[in-house]
């Protein structure tokens, strides 16, 4: 089947643009978060492609005065991966790897119109390869960029304006566990385990990228640090060494009290940076762990809903509330200089993590 996409060079395999690879769990994501420099306003969004199931869906969630306003939306595919539109959520390439739109046409009483504009060139990650004994667990590529925003988001008529707004997209592709799980997992039988923190911030005149995934034991399988000075082109980054992130849990949770990160830089300087949250966000949200609206679910040819929740409500360690963001003010010290910052922590740990001292599925930390 041939669809409009294969009008471009972009084909990587002997298939029609329509058919990726042979796995079912293959995806291709955009990701956005956005805010005011005052911490105000903050929303995210996921628009995701799943080929092999032929479904796409896309989501929206805003925080207001402690309650995530949400839209959920979902459809069939047919095939087509240029038509990058489910029911009222919609995204506009203006400047590939540079401005992008995203648009929510009002559903009861959400909406937004924003435009994210890059600070500097994509940052590419290492690529992110894991298996769960013999079964290929995720392998996808990954770029983050940290964005100027504006536009607006409207919840029930009231309306927030972002002139000099900041926030981070990513897009990622590849195989991750989407849709229905798996009938038969892999034997023998274990608990799951995932150790995620990203913490993309955005300080006077550059950006900080920084994550790490770990084993059970805290020993890293994929991190990086890096800045990239506004205006810098792709591949013009410093790339730091030796990061290390410290969390103290809030007890009773997986969720981060306080985050810090130590790092050196190429000239063998030593730095830190720390982050204290304002808010947070639960992924859930934009679909991630949703009970209902999963990623790559199928909900029928279209399908598009409101939610609203209050974060401070649910029980932490649920697993569909374990994946968060917080949204965090920043401070860097070292090299003979300090600045002050606003960005994201994202933390999704799940299964036991020895330095964290979590030894179940999603206990809560000590206190």
């Amino acid at each position: 089947m041939l669809t409009k996409g294969d009008e471009y060079p972009i084909h990587q395999t002997p298939e029609p643009i329509a058919f990726s690879g042979t796995d079912r769990n293959f995806y291709d994501r955009y990701f956005f978060c956005g805010y005011n420099p005052d911490g105000s306003g903050y929303f995210a969004a996921a628009f995701g492609v799943y080929p092999h199931l032929n479904i796409a869906d896309a989501h929206f969630s805003t925080l207001r005065d402690g309650t995530q306003h949400c839209v959920h939306a979902s459809r069939l595919l047919n095939m087509e991966r240029m038509d990058l539109q489910v029911g009222p959520i919609r995204i506009e390439v203006i400047e590939p790897l540079q401005k992008i739109r995203l648009i929510i046409d009002d559903h009861e009483g959400v909406a937004a119109d924003v435009v994210f504009t890059g600070r500097a060139g994509p940052l590419q990650e290492p690529r992110f390869t894991r298996r769960s004994g013999p079964r290929l667990f995720m392998d996808l590529t990954r770029f983050t960029q940290n964005m100027g925003v504006t536009g607006w988001t409207s919840v029930d008529g009231q309306r927030i304006d972002y002139s000099h707004g900041l926030g981070t997209r990513d897009r990622s592709w590849g195989v991750r566990p989407i849709g229905a799980a798996d009938t038969q997992p892999v034997v023998p039988m274990a608990l799951p385990q995932f150790y995620w923190l990203w913490a993309p911030t955005n300080f006077p005149g550059l950006s900080l990228f920084a994550h790490v995934n770990e084993d059970d034991t805290g020993a890293p399988w994929n991190s990086r640090a890096a800045l990239a000075m506004d205006g810098a082109g792709q591949g013009e980054v410093l790339h730091l060494k030796d990061e290390h992130f410290t969390v103290d849990w809030l007890p009773g949770t997986r969720h981060a009290r306080s985050v810090t990160l130590d790092v050196v830089d190429p000239s063998g300087r030593d730095h830190q940076v720390s982050w204290t949250p304002i808010a947070q966000f639960q992924m859930k949200g934009i679909g991630y762990g949703h009970p209902e609206w999963t990623h790559g679910g199928w909900k029928g040819e279209l399908s598009v809903a409101r939610e609203d929740f209050r974060p401070d409500g649910l029980d932490p360690l649920l697993l569909p509330h374990l994946h968060v963001q917080t949204l965090c003010s920043a401070r860097h010290e070292g090299g003979g200089a300090a600045s002050d910052g606003i960005g994201i922590v994202e933390q999704l740990v799940i299964g036991p993590h020895k330095p964290s001292r979590f030894v179940g599925l999603n206990d809560g930390a000590s206190g």
